[in-house]
């Protein structure tokens, strides 16, 4: 008998321990893997539609949602190409973006809860982030995904989604990387419409960037200071590094501070006040996916 995406999501979530997205183990916890509750915080749904995936009751969910379950499932490229064709849909075209967060990237996350750290993807849409990223940027699960977009942002005329607050950084450098990295995206997925789309836009709204695009901008990402103006704290300094992953478009943004610095109680703080456990908290999806 054919496999049901019901049975391949319950299958996929038995086998995950809760350690590798950051949930401690307690004493008498008899699920060896998720939980349904944990699966749908993670994915960003809501746990009765996990249930009416699972029971086969929700028959028709769309591409958005199996990417999400993907992510929060830390499953490998094939196994979520598999999950799409259960679900009646075609996996993600070659040539285009993917917004597929690698299985080890996911569990790296889940143990770097002490830094913010956003993921990225080639088109710097954010796709992931720690709890702690959250606290000193603000909660990025209210934004839409155009609002996620670190150039869209970086660019953008009016107020930015991807930081609640201000961040003040090298404009230029930043910028002229930015444009380089998205020229490089382009050369690489050529049918990506969205990315297309993204540049046009770009072209259209902002002269710095049609200036940095028409003058081929090459620049490499290369540490850099940034100071977050937070309304809580004020002031937050930290060294920013950009690290990408090898065999993906993938990119981590890590914010850190000195330890004992003030910057750095002023992030204890800002973690303390979020609820955020350092080695015990889950990183953030989207969470933009409610159950229809």
């Amino acid at each position: 008998m054919d496999e049901t995406l019901g049975a391949a999501l319950r299958r996929w979530r038995d086998r995950l321990s809760p350690v590798d997205v950051g949930r401690a183990t307690r004493p008498g916890r008899r699920a060896a893997g998720l939980r349904r509750e944990e699966l749908a915080e993670l994915a960003g749904l809501s746990v009765d539609y996990v249930v009416r995936l699972e029971q086969g009751r929700a028959t028709n969910p769309s591409a958005q949602v199996v990417a999400s379950l993907a992510r929060a499932l830390q499953l490998q490229p094939l196994e979520r190409d598999y999950a799409y064709r259960l679900a009646g849909l075609l996996p993600p075209q070659e040539g285009r973006i993917s917004a597929h967060v690698p299985a080890g990237v996911q569990r790296m996350l889940a143990r770097l809860g002490e830094f913010p750290v956003g993921v990225f993807s080639a088109d710097w849409t954010l796709l992931s982030w720690t709890p702690a990223w959250a606290a000193l940027m603000g909660d990025p699960s209210t934004r839409t995904p155009a609002e996620r977009n670190l150039v869209r942002a970086v660019f953008a005329a009016g107020p930015t989604g991807l930081s609640s607050w201000p961040v003040i950084h090298d404009g230029e450098a930043l910028n002229t990387a930015l444009v380089a990295d998205l020229r490089t995206a382009l050369l690489n997925y050529p049918d990506d419409r969205a990315l297309t789309d993204l540049v046009t836009e770009l072209r259209t709204t902002s002269a710095e960037f049609t200036r940095l695009w028409d003058g081929g901008a090459v620049g490499p990402h290369v540490s850099a200071r940034k100071t977050v103006v937070h309304p809580q704290v004020g002031d937050v300094t930290c060294d920013c590094d950009v690290l990408t992953v090898p065999g993906s478009d993938i990119r981590l943004v890590v914010y850190t501070v000195a330890a004992g610095s003030v910057d750095a109680e002023k992030l204890e703080f800002l973690r303390v006040a979020s609820g955020v456990r350092v080695g015990g908290s889950p990183p953030s999806g989207p969470g933009l996916f409610s159950a229809p």
